[in-house]
């Protein structure tokens, strides 16, 4: 097929992250005043082969997050809600051992090479074949079996105008999980004074390949282990999305109105308002796990989330041009998580900033091809308030 280069621009980053998104305003952070901006760091655990993970504290005066180096992972947002209490927001686990055995959840990971499904694990660029591991019915999904959220990636504190950051780096050789190409990749985590969570992500590459990175944080505004999320109001700025042909989750090709579904959130709707209806998309999902079409190009607002319980608002703005939905279907009352409390179907929810799922075989998708020479550039902020 013609290739269309992977070329993302970056629109005023450093305003809009500074700066309240969609019009949620910094939330009050009367219990948070206590905590002193900065980074910490301490010892989490130890891998098998003996690697040392670290986890790092951000606080930038008013929240706080918990930054893991096993696959990047955000262990903790803690945020204030509309009296200013602080509560830890995002779905996780208290020790290394349980991201170990147990998180074929994604709970808070960095994922790459590349993030949600490619059918098959098959793919040909510049008329070569490649196939990658496949991890989910056949097919491969976020990565392969070992993805970037299975890695221990290199850490290093750094100063910004604004906050607090973290960048995280990882080199994935070439022919890693099927993948063509050496990919060195940098993630830059960054917490800013107005209660934004910031993730500049950057990518190179010494020989043509697909690239799509993201993070896969769980949110509860009412508090992780609190219950479902389905009275949470989110609105999604996306009136179109990739239909699925089955529970395997693969794109048809097809880009599809959500007027008159229930996948239409472009009006602030309740996550749990239509997800037991007998739509044939959520059928296959077993409730929400579809990729929305962004309205409009460059940066822009691509959802945002409020709770009426506690207050807490999310907006999160992106130059990606899909978010995948995810409603926490398949949490299943395994999972204990970082609060002692066992997490259940529709706990939690996930809103990736993407590519789309199966674009190296979907002629009509936005390219993900990288080539050497290139920079994969991406930014993702999720703005918290009250």
């Amino acid at each position: 097929m013609t290739r269309s280069r992977f070329a993302v621009r970056l629109v005023a980053l450093a305003v809009l992250a500074g700066a309240a998104i969609g019009g949620f305003a910094p939330s009050s952070t009367a219990s948070g005043r206590h905590l002193k901006p900065g980074i910490g760091k301490d010892l989490f655990g130890t891998m098998p082969d003996g690697t040392k993970v670290w986890r790092y504290t951000l606080t930038n005066g008013s929240m706080r997050i918990r930054v893991i180096t096993y696959g990047g992972i955000i262990q903790t947002i803690e945020t204030p809600d509309r009296h200013g209490r602080l509560a830890n927001v995002t779905l996780g686990f208290p020790t290394l051992s349980d991201y170990l055995t147990k998180n074929s959840t994604y709970f808070g990971a960095l994922i790459g090479r590349y993030g949600n499904r490619i059918a098959k694990g098959r793919f040909t660029l510049d008329g070569h074949a490649y196939q990658l591991t496949t991890n989910n019915n056949g097919n491969t999904l976020h990565g392969g079996t070992t993805g970037f959220d299975q890695r221990v990636w290199s850490a290093t504190p750094v100063t910004t105008g604004g906050g607090v950051a973290l960048r995280l780096s990882h080199t994935s050789p070439d022919g890693d999980q099927g993948f063509p190409g050496t990919l060195k990749t940098d993630v830059t985590i960054s917490v800013t004074r107005h209660n934004a969570i910031r993730f500049d992500y950057h990518a190179t590459t010494d020989k043509p390949t697909v690239v799509n990175l993201t993070n896969h944080s769980y949110f509860n505004l009412s508090g992780e282990g609190s219950g479902t999320v389905y009275d949470h109001r989110l609105q999604i700025n996306g009136s179109r999305y990739t239909p699925v042909g089955s529970s395997e989750l693969i794109p048809t090709g097809r880009i599809a109105a959500v007027r008159g579904t229930p996948l239409d959130f472009t009006r602030p709707t309740a996550i749990g308002a239509r997800i037991r209806t007998g739509f044939d998309q959520l059928l296959y999902g077993q409730g929400y796990d579809h990729n929305f079409v962004l309205d409009g190009s460059g940066w822009k607002v691509a959802a945002r989330v409020q709770d009426p319980a506690s207050g807490r608002t999310l907006a999160i703005s992106t130059d990606q041009p899909g978010l995948q939905f995810y409603s926490g279907n398949f949490l299943d009352g395994t999972l204990v998580g970082t609060g002692g409390r066992v997490y259940r179907q529709g706990d939690g929810f996930a809103l990736e900033t993407q590519h789309f799922p199966d674009s190296p075989n979907q002629a009509g998708f936005p390219s993900t091809e990288l080539d050497p020479g290139q920079t994969y550039h991406s930014t993702t902020v999720y703005q918290f308030g009250a």
